[in-house]
């Protein structure tokens, strides 16, 4: 009788995963040879990573912030969304800067930097379990992914060494903008289901 079980985790994801975390520079060179499609990125890897954090936060936010399920339902999907809409517009701007800098523009290269150099940061957020310390977790990770991002940068997108300092800067400064432009958005979705949810307390506390 066979064993017809399969894998819950997909082998090829968690090598990657391990391979891009613990041996960057060797699991780059293997990423730019690779062929992929900006599909094949998120569907295999980007929708799956991204949700860890989403999924944390929702479930931080119910045991011990005790926030409403609707509420907290409705912030985790719009930050998972958004979140991988911040990865991909990281990749097309990676791209669009890419002559500026003497590098080859290449949109999947670009997407495969920005959706593979996001690993360390999506898989810390599984911190965000652990209220207040995951958070430093959460920001380590992001850190790493930096690194990453800059590891990533002159193999996949061709950039002479010259020009790569200063092209990673640039990106790096288009992410921080992006993410607080995605980061503003989220917490006014937030601030929002807190007034409502104050509102609806202080009518039921004076009886309508």
């Amino acid at each position: 009788m066979s064993d017809s079980s399969q894998p819950a985790v997909n082998p090829a994801l968690v090598a990657r995963v391990k391979g891009i975390l613990l041996q960057p520079k060797l699991e780059w060179q293997i990423i730019d040879r690779e062929f992929a499609t900006t599909k094949s990125l998120y569907t295999g890897y980007a929708m799956i990573l991204a949700a860890i954090a989403p999924i944390a936060t929702l479930i931080a936010s119910l045991v011990f912030l005790h926030q409403g399920i609707v509420g907290a339902l409705i912030l985790a999907i719009l930050s998972y969304v958004l979140g991988l809409a911040g990865v991909f517009i990281l990749g097309v701007i990676i791209n669009a800067l890419a002559s500026s800098f003497g590098a080859t523009p290449n949109p999947v290269q670009a997407q495969k930097l920005a959706v593979y150099a996001y690993t360390a940061a999506w898989v810390a957020g599984i911190a965000n379990l652990i209220p207040v310390a995951g958070g430093l977790i959460a920001l380590i990770g992001a850190i790493y992914s930096l690194v990453l991002l800059f590891f990533g940068l002159p193999i996949l997108m061709k950039v002479p060494e010259d020009k790569k300092v200063v092209y990673y800067v640039v990106i790096l400064l288009a992410g921080i903008v992006l993410g607080v432009i995605l980061g503003a958005i989220v917490g006014a979705v937030a601030a929002i289901f807190v007034l409502s949810t104050a509102s609806v307390a202080a009518l039921g506390a004076s009886g309508y």
